[in-house]
């Protein structure tokens, strides 16, 4: 049987779907969210919405900052707690908004503080020495080249990368366009490293790996596996720890490192705020803003050129 809080989740679910258009990985991360969230209403047999007051919410969250594993240690870091808040205040916000409940108990209800990490981007050397560290001109090392070369000199996410079709791709103007969060389209330059490689890719590799039988999702795709299917964001990552293996560099690498090192040396070399958040398809540019504090060489070097005390011989006095 239906009753009030099943339908009114649903109903959300709905308006993310429909409404806000979120990708579904970001749609799966609210239903997880919200599925725990009921769990522990219906357990305190608070299943009418119209009931739930901000003493519930602020339960619910103690309720998660307590959840430990079977080390002791908490179950859920910080970040997961924020994240579950966010879905509760949008159902919250929805439900009132849309005139559902009188109010929105969420409103005033605080997320725990998330320390504010700052991302450890590779030195441009050590980025030199991952993607030299393919060798080979087999089909898959083609393949692992092109993608190394795509993370690092577009800055796209590893999802982006997976989902790219033939057609994004326009390596005679050395662009690519990129389906990224909420659906948002956008248009990233290529180096012409991750042209070169992508030419070689395409032109051999890729041909070699291509399946007539593939599944017709996947005829299109530009990474293909071994078997001729769409290659997944798991492999994407063996491939980059691999590379990063035999380099010494495992333990500091990812994709997302790549993203990070990207966004990094730009701005290091006197790239824009604004261009690289457009770049990297930040909807904020405080997100892009975390990258300006990884390198304290540079904040200096540009005081040092800019202000007029900065090398005066009173300035010592």
């Amino acid at each position: 049987m239906t009753d009030d809080l099943t339908r009114l989740l649903q109903e959300h679910d709905d308006w993310l779907r429909v409404e806000r258009g979120l990708a579904a990985n970001s749609l799966a991360a609210y239903r997880r969210d919200l599925r725990r969230y009921e769990a522990f209403l219906r357990a305190r047999g608070d299943v009418d919405p119209a009931c739930i007051d901000d003493a519930v919410v602020h339960a619910y969250v103690r309720h998660l900052e307590l959840l430990t594993g079977e080390d002791g240690r908490p179950l859920l870091a910080p970040a997961s707690v924020a994240r579950a808040v966010v879905a509760v205040r949008s159902f919250h916000r929805f439900c009132a908004r849309e005139g559902l409940v009188d109010d929105d108990p969420s409103a005033d209800v605080g997320a725990p503080r998330v320390p504010q990490s700052i991302p450890k981007a590779l030195e441009e050397d050590e980025v030199a020495r991952l993607l030299d560290a393919v060798q080979g001109d087999e089909p898959l090392a083609q393949r692992d080249r092109a993608l190394l070369e795509l993370l690092y000199g577009s800055g796209i996410r590893i999802s982006e990368a997976v989902g790219l079709e033939l057609a994004d791709l326009d390596l005679e103007d050395g662009i690519v366009r990129v389906l990224g969060k909420g659906d948002k389209e956008r248009v990233v330059p290529l180096g012409s490293g991750a042209a070169r490689a992508l030419e070689a890719y395409l032109g051999e590799g890729r041909l070699a790996l291509r399946r007539p039988r593939a599944r017709s999702a996947d005829a299109d795709a530009v990474f293909l596996n071994a078997r001729g299917g769409r290659i997944s964001r798991q492999a994407c990552w063996i491939i980059v720890q691999r590379a990063a293996e035999r380099v010494a560099l495992a333990e500091r690498c990812s994709p997302h490192v790549l993203r990070h090192s990207c966004a990094t040396h730009m701005l290091n070399r006197g790239a824009d705020l604004r261009v690289v958040q457009e770049l990297l398809g930040h909807a904020s540019i405080s997100t892009t803003q975390v990258y300006t504090k990884v390198s304290p060489a540079r904040l200096r070097a540009v005081y040092d050129a800019a202000h007029p005390r900065a090398h005066s011989a009173t300035s010592a006095r």
